[in-house]
């Protein structure tokens, strides 16, 4: 449970950082964060299955830093990427 919320707490602020960070990109602060949210708990999401070292460590109870951290960068990249994407596809269409 932990680690899902910080994938969505990363992602939101990735999210909200990569709206501001380029007017290209930003739906708005609800809509950076929304999309951050999502993007985050994905991404966040994957990364376990795609690094099984991370899954064993926090079934087993033995979370590192390194784990915390891995899942704090994996929803953080993941909520930035999507409401990156998400801004350049709404500005494209208008």
């Amino acid at each position: 449970m932990e680690q899902i919320l910080m994938n969505l707490v990363a992602g939101a602020i990735g999210g909200n950082a990569a709206g501001k960070a380029s007017p290209t990109f930003d739906l708005g602060t609800i809509g950076n964060t929304i999309a951050g949210l999502v993007g985050g708990g994905v991404l966040g999401q994957l990364v376990p299955i795609v690094l099984p070292a991370i899954t064993a460590a926090a079934a087993g109870g033995n979370l590192s830093i390194g784990g915390i951290l891995a899942n704090l960068i994996s929803g953080g990249a993941g909520g930035a990427i999507l409401t990156a994407i998400i801004g350049a596809v709404k500005n494209k269409a208008a």
